[in-house]
Protein backbone atom coordinates (compact mmCIF):
# COMPACT_ATOMS: atom_id res chain seq x y z
CA UNK A 1 0.00 0.00 0.00
CA UNK A 2 1.35 3.70 -0.66
CA UNK A 3 -0.66 6.59 0.12
CA UNK A 4 0.37 9.70 -1.57
CA UNK A 5 -0.92 13.53 -0.27
CA UNK A 6 0.40 15.41 -2.54
CA UNK A 7 -0.03 19.70 -2.18
CA UNK A 8 -3.43 19.69 0.64
CA UNK A 9 -4.09 22.37 2.33
CA UNK A 10 -6.94 23.65 4.67
CA UNK A 11 -8.41 26.42 5.46
CA UNK A 12 -8.23 30.04 4.27
CA UNK A 13 -4.78 30.93 2.87
CA UNK A 14 -3.89 27.35 4.37
CA UNK A 15 -4.11 28.21 7.98
CA UNK A 16 -5.72 25.34 8.53
CA UNK A 17 -3.02 23.39 7.47
CA UNK A 18 -0.20 24.76 4.76
CA UNK A 19 0.49 23.40 1.62
CA UNK A 20 1.61 20.10 2.74
CA UNK A 21 3.09 16.53 0.39
CA UNK A 22 4.24 13.10 2.32
CA UNK A 23 3.68 9.95 1.44
CA UNK A 24 3.08 6.33 4.02
CA UNK A 25 4.61 3.07 2.60
CA UNK A 26 3.75 -0.25 3.89
CA UNK A 27 6.43 -1.31 5.97
CA UNK A 28 7.73 1.87 7.17
CA UNK A 29 7.47 4.28 9.77
CA UNK A 30 7.64 8.02 8.77
CA UNK A 31 7.13 11.07 10.85
CA UNK A 32 6.54 14.34 9.66
CA UNK A 33 6.71 17.99 11.22
CA UNK A 34 3.07 19.90 12.12
CA UNK A 35 2.68 22.04 14.96
CA UNK A 36 -0.08 24.19 16.52
CA UNK A 37 -2.62 22.88 18.47
CA UNK A 38 -5.33 22.46 14.58
CA UNK A 39 -2.56 21.20 12.38
CA UNK A 40 -1.77 17.75 13.14
CA UNK A 41 -5.33 16.64 13.82
CA UNK A 42 -6.04 18.12 10.37
CA UNK A 43 -3.33 16.50 8.24
CA UNK A 44 -4.53 13.32 9.94
CA UNK A 45 -8.04 13.62 9.23
CA UNK A 46 -6.58 14.60 5.35
CA UNK A 47 -4.28 12.07 5.48
CA UNK A 48 -6.72 8.97 5.99
CA UNK A 49 -9.40 10.15 4.17
CA UNK A 50 -11.96 11.08 6.80
CA UNK A 51 -11.48 15.19 5.73
CA UNK A 52 -10.99 16.74 1.99
CA UNK A 53 -8.65 19.39 1.60
CA UNK A 54 -9.31 22.87 0.10
CA UNK A 55 -7.05 22.08 -2.54
CA UNK A 56 -4.13 19.11 -3.71
CA UNK A 57 -5.52 15.33 -3.46
CA UNK A 58 -4.58 11.96 -1.50
CA UNK A 59 -4.59 8.77 -3.12
CA UNK A 60 -3.99 4.91 -2.51
CA UNK A 61 -2.18 3.01 -4.72
CA UNK A 62 -2.47 5.79 -7.40
CA UNK A 63 -5.64 6.45 -6.99
CA UNK A 64 -8.41 8.89 -5.04
CA UNK A 65 -10.36 6.45 -3.10
CA UNK A 66 -11.20 8.16 0.39
CA UNK A 67 -13.81 5.19 0.88
CA UNK A 68 -11.03 2.65 0.83
CA UNK A 69 -8.36 5.04 2.36
CA UNK A 70 -10.49 5.05 5.33
CA UNK A 71 -11.32 1.64 5.50
CA UNK A 72 -7.88 0.89 5.32
CA UNK A 73 -5.95 3.35 7.57
CA UNK A 74 -6.46 4.59 11.32
CA UNK A 75 -6.35 7.01 12.77
CA UNK A 76 -5.04 7.28 16.49
CA UNK A 77 -5.25 9.18 19.49
CA UNK A 78 -6.21 12.14 17.26
CA UNK A 79 -6.57 15.28 19.56
CA UNK A 80 -10.69 16.54 19.85
CA UNK A 81 -11.57 13.44 17.19
CA UNK A 82 -9.98 9.80 18.20
CA UNK A 83 -8.35 10.25 21.67
CA UNK A 84 -9.79 8.96 24.31
CA UNK A 85 -11.19 11.20 27.87
CA UNK A 86 -8.15 11.09 29.97
CA UNK A 87 -10.49 10.16 32.66
CA UNK A 88 -12.12 6.82 31.41
CA UNK A 89 -10.37 3.63 32.50
CA UNK A 90 -7.64 1.63 30.46
CA UNK A 91 -10.29 -1.22 30.16
CA UNK A 92 -12.83 0.86 29.34
CA UNK A 93 -11.07 2.10 26.21
CA UNK A 94 -9.91 -1.57 25.30
CA UNK A 95 -13.23 -2.39 25.97
CA UNK A 96 -15.28 0.09 23.33
CA UNK A 97 -12.02 -0.70 20.54
CA UNK A 98 -12.77 -4.47 20.85
CA UNK A 99 -16.59 -3.86 20.13
CA UNK A 100 -15.12 -1.24 16.64
CA UNK A 101 -13.15 -3.77 16.17
CA UNK A 102 -16.56 -6.82 16.54
CA UNK A 103 -14.63 -8.77 19.08
CA UNK A 104 -15.85 -9.87 22.73
CA UNK A 105 -16.23 -6.32 24.31
CA UNK A 106 -17.05 -7.32 28.08
CA UNK A 107 -14.89 -5.74 31.20
CA UNK A 108 -13.49 -9.58 31.53
CA UNK A 109 -12.15 -9.73 27.52
CA UNK A 110 -11.01 -5.98 28.17
CA UNK A 111 -8.97 -7.57 31.07
CA UNK A 112 -8.04 -10.50 29.32
CA UNK A 113 -6.49 -8.46 26.28
CA UNK A 114 -4.65 -6.16 28.38
CA UNK A 115 -3.11 -9.32 30.11
CA UNK A 116 -2.31 -10.77 26.55
CA UNK A 117 -0.30 -7.89 26.07
CA UNK A 118 1.27 -6.94 29.42
CA UNK A 119 -0.81 -4.15 30.63
CA UNK A 120 -3.33 -6.24 32.92
CA UNK A 121 -2.46 -4.14 35.95
CA UNK A 122 -3.21 -0.92 34.74
CA UNK A 123 -7.09 -2.24 33.49
CA UNK A 124 -8.30 0.16 36.25
CA UNK A 125 -6.01 3.47 36.04
CA UNK A 126 -7.35 6.24 33.83
CA UNK A 127 -5.78 6.45 30.57
CA UNK A 128 -5.00 10.22 31.62
CA UNK A 129 -2.19 8.53 34.13
CA UNK A 130 -0.77 6.02 31.91
CA UNK A 131 2.72 6.47 30.68
CA UNK A 132 2.81 8.38 27.10
CA UNK A 133 5.14 4.75 25.38
CA UNK A 134 2.03 2.18 27.54
CA UNK A 135 -0.51 4.47 26.08
CA UNK A 136 1.04 4.47 22.48
CA UNK A 137 1.65 1.09 22.30
CA UNK A 138 -2.11 0.05 23.68
CA UNK A 139 -3.75 2.71 21.23
CA UNK A 140 -1.69 0.84 18.26
CA UNK A 141 -2.53 -2.58 19.08
CA UNK A 142 -6.47 -1.64 19.33
CA UNK A 143 -6.10 0.10 15.85
CA UNK A 144 -4.72 -2.78 13.90
CA UNK A 145 -7.33 -5.34 15.63
CA UNK A 146 -9.47 -4.55 12.84
CA UNK A 147 -8.88 -6.78 9.81
CA UNK A 148 -8.72 -4.14 7.19
CA UNK A 149 -6.14 -2.36 8.88
CA UNK A 150 -3.24 -1.83 7.05
CA UNK A 151 -1.64 1.34 8.90
CA UNK A 152 -2.27 4.35 10.80
CA UNK A 153 -1.88 7.48 11.50
CA UNK A 154 -0.37 8.56 15.10
CA UNK A 155 -1.13 11.94 16.05
CA UNK A 156 0.60 14.46 18.40
CA UNK A 157 2.25 11.35 20.80
CA UNK A 158 5.04 13.87 22.14
CA UNK A 159 1.97 15.98 23.83
CA UNK A 160 1.65 13.40 26.31
CA UNK A 161 5.20 14.23 27.54
CA UNK A 162 7.75 11.37 28.25
CA UNK A 163 10.74 10.76 25.66
CA UNK A 164 10.29 10.41 22.00
CA UNK A 165 12.67 7.13 21.73
CA UNK A 166 10.13 5.60 23.64
CA UNK A 167 6.62 5.39 21.44
CA UNK A 168 9.07 6.08 17.90
CA UNK A 169 9.82 2.45 18.76
CA UNK A 170 6.94 1.50 18.60
CA UNK A 171 5.73 3.12 15.85
CA UNK A 172 9.14 1.14 13.91
CA UNK A 173 8.14 -2.15 15.61
CA UNK A 174 4.55 -1.61 13.99
CA UNK A 175 6.63 -1.08 10.47
CA UNK A 176 8.71 -4.24 10.64
CA UNK A 177 5.25 -6.14 10.99
CA UNK A 178 4.32 -5.13 7.75
CA UNK A 179 2.34 -1.46 9.05
CA UNK A 180 2.11 1.82 6.92
CA UNK A 181 2.87 4.26 10.02
CA UNK A 182 2.94 7.89 9.96
CA UNK A 183 3.21 9.75 13.03
CA UNK A 184 2.93 13.68 13.03
CA UNK A 185 4.86 15.07 15.80
CA UNK A 186 5.80 18.85 17.06
CA UNK A 187 9.40 20.44 16.35
CA UNK A 188 10.95 19.04 19.57
CA UNK A 189 10.38 15.53 18.73
CA UNK A 190 11.55 15.49 15.44
CA UNK A 191 14.68 17.03 16.29
CA UNK A 192 14.87 14.08 18.28
CA UNK A 193 13.76 11.03 16.27
CA UNK A 194 16.29 12.42 13.66
CA UNK A 195 19.06 11.40 15.88
CA UNK A 196 18.17 7.92 16.44
CA UNK A 197 19.98 5.29 14.27
CA UNK A 198 16.45 3.54 12.99
CA UNK A 199 15.19 6.82 12.00
CA UNK A 200 14.37 6.89 8.22
CA UNK A 201 15.08 9.65 5.76
CA UNK A 202 12.20 12.09 5.72
CA UNK A 203 10.92 14.58 3.66
CA UNK A 204 9.30 17.06 5.69
CA UNK A 205 6.34 18.38 4.34
CA UNK A 206 6.48 21.75 2.28
CA UNK A 207 5.77 25.08 4.27
CA UNK A 208 3.75 23.07 6.68
CA UNK A 209 6.46 24.99 9.39
CA UNK A 210 9.49 26.14 9.92
CA UNK A 211 12.34 23.63 9.31
CA UNK A 212 13.67 21.33 12.36
CA UNK A 213 16.88 22.66 13.63
CA UNK A 214 18.60 23.22 17.28
CA UNK A 215 16.79 26.10 19.79
CA UNK A 216 19.11 28.54 19.77
CA UNK A 217 20.50 29.89 23.17
CA UNK A 218 18.72 32.31 24.49
CA UNK A 219 21.31 35.27 25.56
CA UNK A 220 21.20 39.19 25.92
CA UNK A 221 20.53 39.18 29.01
CA UNK A 222 24.20 39.76 30.40
CA UNK A 223 23.53 42.87 27.72
CA UNK A 224 21.59 44.20 29.93
CA UNK A 225 22.80 43.45 33.31
CA UNK A 226 26.21 45.18 32.29
CA UNK A 227 24.45 47.95 31.36
CA UNK A 228 22.31 48.06 34.29
CA UNK A 229 25.41 49.77 36.84
CA UNK A 230 26.14 52.90 33.97
CA UNK A 231 23.19 54.49 35.03
CA UNK A 232 23.80 54.29 38.60
CA UNK A 233 27.06 55.20 39.18
CA UNK A 234 25.87 59.17 38.44
CA UNK A 235 23.16 59.12 41.05
CA UNK A 236 26.03 57.73 43.42
CA UNK A 237 28.37 60.77 42.36
CA UNK A 238 25.74 63.80 43.19
CA UNK A 239 24.80 62.93 45.93
CA UNK A 240 28.16 64.89 47.67
CA UNK A 241 27.65 67.60 45.37
CA UNK A 242 24.97 68.31 47.69
CA UNK A 243 27.31 69.43 50.04
CA UNK A 244 25.88 73.10 49.96
CA UNK A 245 23.70 72.35 52.83
CA UNK A 246 26.59 71.51 55.01
CA UNK A 247 28.16 75.24 54.48
CA UNK A 248 25.05 77.20 55.38
CA UNK A 249 25.27 80.64 54.04
CA UNK A 250 23.01 82.42 56.90
CA UNK A 251 26.64 82.76 59.08
CA UNK A 252 28.21 85.65 56.81
CA UNK A 253 25.29 87.81 57.95
CA UNK A 254 25.17 86.98 61.43
CA UNK A 255 29.30 88.21 61.63
CA UNK A 256 28.22 91.91 60.46
CA UNK A 257 27.50 93.36 63.81
CA UNK A 258 30.34 91.83 65.16
CA UNK A 259 33.14 94.21 64.11
CA UNK A 260 35.65 94.34 66.75
CA UNK A 261 35.96 90.83 67.45
CA UNK A 262 39.65 89.99 68.68
CA UNK A 263 41.66 87.43 66.33
CA UNK A 264 44.08 86.11 69.41
CA UNK A 265 41.23 82.87 69.70
CA UNK A 266 41.21 81.74 65.91
CA UNK A 267 44.04 78.69 66.01
CA UNK A 268 41.30 77.71 68.88
CA UNK A 269 38.66 76.63 66.26
CA UNK A 270 40.89 75.17 63.31
CA UNK A 271 38.36 72.67 62.26
CA UNK A 272 35.63 75.22 61.95
CA UNK A 273 38.22 77.69 60.24
CA UNK A 274 38.98 75.26 57.13
CA UNK A 275 35.27 74.02 56.36
CA UNK A 276 34.31 77.70 56.25
CA UNK A 277 37.39 78.61 54.05
CA UNK A 278 36.42 75.57 51.36
CA UNK A 279 32.97 77.30 51.22
CA UNK A 280 34.04 80.93 50.86
CA UNK A 281 37.99 81.40 49.81
CA UNK A 282 38.40 84.93 50.10
CA UNK A 283 40.65 85.70 53.73
CA UNK A 284 38.41 88.47 54.77
CA UNK A 285 35.29 86.40 54.66
CA UNK A 286 37.43 83.90 56.56
CA UNK A 287 38.32 85.78 59.47
CA UNK A 288 34.79 87.35 60.16
CA UNK A 289 33.51 84.00 60.10
CA UNK A 290 35.60 83.00 62.60
CA UNK A 291 35.39 85.83 64.39
CA UNK A 292 31.34 85.13 64.83
CA UNK A 293 32.36 81.64 66.33
CA UNK A 294 34.36 82.67 68.69
CA UNK A 295 31.77 85.28 69.72
CA UNK A 296 29.02 83.16 69.99
CA UNK A 297 31.27 80.42 71.75
CA UNK A 298 31.55 83.18 74.59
Amino acid sequence: MRIAVHEVSKGKKGHALPTTSLEIETGHARFVLAETELRPTVLGLIATGRMRPDSGRVTIDGTRNDRDLRRRMALVDAPEVSDPHPGVTLAAVVGEELMFAGLPATPLHARRWLEQIGFAELASQPIGTIKPSVRVRVMAELAVLRDDVEGFVLVSPDRHGGRPEGWWRIASEFADRGFAVLVIVGGSAAAVIEQLPEALETDYPSNATVPVRPLADITGSTTVIDADPDPVDPVVEEEPVAEPVEAPTPDPPVADPVEAATPDNVPSRASGTDDTATAHPTPTETETETETENGAER
